[in-house]
């Protein structure tokens, strides 16, 4: 498993990413960027959007956030 560099909304949420449990590497940024697209309701590859409603969650409840992520993550293996 080789560890890509993370661009993109990636290194925004480098501690959240962590915190779930979830390490990037190139081949699962797709199923990530999936995923994190699914938890917010936003059409995939429109990451602005995806990013702002992001950023609305960790500022509402980062935990639950976090929570959903890493069950959302796990759910797809």
């Amino acid at each position: 498993m080789r560890l890509m560099t993370i661009t993109g909304y990636f290194s925004h949420i480098r501690e959240v990413l962590k915190k779930a449990g979830i390490g990037v590497t190139e081949e699962n940024k797709r199923d990530l960027d999936r995923v994190i697209h699914g938890i917010v309701g936003v059409e995939h590859k429109n990451c602005p959007t995806a990013w702002r409603e992001v950023k609305k969650r960790l500022a509402r409840n980062p935990e639950a956030f976090i929570s959903e992520l890493r069950k959302e993550w796990n759910k797809r293996i």
